[in-house]
């Protein structure tokens, strides 16, 4: 009724309050949230298992393809007695993770948004669908591309000797990578949180373009494990298009940018 009123009346309603919780509220709701993110991993993880040696096999692809390249031993070793069972652990979980991971981003979802407007709460679905599609275009931009050539670079490099690559290190480099640039990609969703929130701008971000591009490149040399341009070009590629495709999103979600449609909204009224 105070809508309708203020709406015939001509007066702009008025705006929406930011919703509030209390801080024992804030507790019992991230204990929530948690339980039920652990309680998913936890299933995943066991649904999981029972696939480890053939989640293994495609991990350990990568390299296989290398030594056999150069004529080498395509057999992985361990240690320590405990190492296979422990890694076969470790990537259970890991991909129990990664296979839940809608549902834990739901929850993240969930504990945050008590906290935004109404009309912001619309951002789940695209929050939710963006952040799992980058993440995996990431990690499939390792697997495919970054890794098979790091690899090829460095058991080329030292073929003249017998290698000895142990599964708890190879298991490493690959999810280093792999998990490296599946992060990597997750740059436009930080942008957009950050945007939304006013903190960065379009404006800031591509006075800065230069100086991102020398960072990039920075990082590109220090996530690489090969020391050769090409592959540090190859991290940077995708990270400058990120870039790029960041600055249109931080102007698109930007508080003033926001302000300035709802004015021409009003004004074509």
């Amino acid at each position: 009724m105070p809508e309708m009123a203020a709406t015939v009346s001509g007066a702009e309603p008025e705006p929406e309050p930011m919703p509030t919780m209390g801080f024992l509220d804030h507790l019992e709701e991230l204990r929530k949230r948690v339980v039920y993110s652990l309680g998913a991993v936890v299933i995943g993880f066991f649904a999981c298992w029972g696939y480890r040696e053939k989640i293994y096999a495609v991990m350990q692809k990568p390299i296989m393809d290398a030594l056999k390249a150069n004529g080498l031993s395509d057999k992985l070793v361990y240690l320590n007695p405990t190492e296979p069972f422990n890694l076969y652990l470790k990537i259970s979980a890991l991909a129990g993770l990664f296979l839940t991971s809608p549902f834990v981003l739901y929850q993240v979802w969930m504990f945050i948004s008590p906290g935004l407007y109404r009309n912001e709460k619309r951002y789940v679905m695209p929050f939710m669908a963006s952040t799992i599609a980058l993440f995996s275009a990431g990690g499939y931009f390792g697997y495919s591309i970054v890794y098979p050539r790091a690899l090829s670079f460095l058991i080329d490099f030292g073929k003249q000797f017998q290698p000895m690559i142990t599964i708890g290190e190879y298991t490493q480099l690959f999810l280093s990578i792999v998990l490296g640039m599946g992060l990597i990609f997750e740059m436009p969703i930080l942008i957009f949180f950050l945007a939304l929130m006013g903190i960065v701008s379009a404006g800031f971000m591509l006075k800065n373009f230069r100086y991102s591009i020398l960072v990039i490149f920075i990082l590109a040399a220090i996530i690489t494990p090969t020391p050769d341009i090409v592959n540090m070009c190859v991290f940077a590629a995708p990270m400058i298009a990120l870039y790029a495709l960041s600055i249109g999103i931080a102007w698109l979600v930007h508080p003033k940018q926001r302000a300035a449609r709802m004015e021409k909204r009003g004004a074509a009224r």
